[in-house]
């Protein structure tokens, strides 16, 4: 990879500009890497809300599922810290304010649409399931709006 489209310019700094192409094949590892830890954490949550009637008070798959949990919560904001620097670039080629702030929104609609999923069903009497749907559909749209922006979908802002 050229020194512009390495590990350390494109994730490690949120410093420089990049094109829509280098956007997307740095995007790409990291989206599919969220989906594919997601994917095993959704299993794992199937072990960590079982009574003691339904389980042993030490249970080796209780355990392994709350590590994995740790381990993902890590590696969720390493991708979500890799995800912002990325596209800030990204947002300062296309001439955007506040590049930070804008490649920030993504990793954040998706973490409080992950926290409710997670939350309401502990707490379904204050917090109704329109909620989580309502966070799901914004979370969406910023993604959405995301890839329009990243792949020049939508007007430029003011180049500086």
């Amino acid at each position: 990879m050229a020194a512009t489209g390495g590990f350390r310019f494109l994730y490690r700094t949120e410093a420089g500009r990049i094109a829509r192409a280098t956007w997307a094949r740095g995007a790409l590892p990291l989206l599919l890497a969220f989906s594919a830890l997601t994917a095993v954490l959704r299993q794992a949550l199937r072990f960590t809300n079982k009574p003691l009637g339904e389980r042993a008070f030490i249970d080796g798959s209780t355990i392994a599922a709350h590590v994995y949990i740790v381990l993902y919560a890590a590696a969720a904001l390493l991708i979500a810290i890799s995800w912002v620097n990325l596209s800030a670039k990204r947002f300062r080629d296309r001439g955007r304010p506040a590049p930070l702030a804008l490649a920030g929104l993504l990793p954040l609609a998706a973490f409080v649409a992950g926290a409710a999923h997670w939350l309401q069903p502990r707490v379904a009497e204050v917090m109704p399931r329109w909620s989580v749907t309502t966070l799901d559909a914004l979370a969406l749209v910023v993604l959405l709006w995301t890839i329009a922006e990243m792949f020049d979908l939508l007007p430029e802002g003011k180049k500086r």
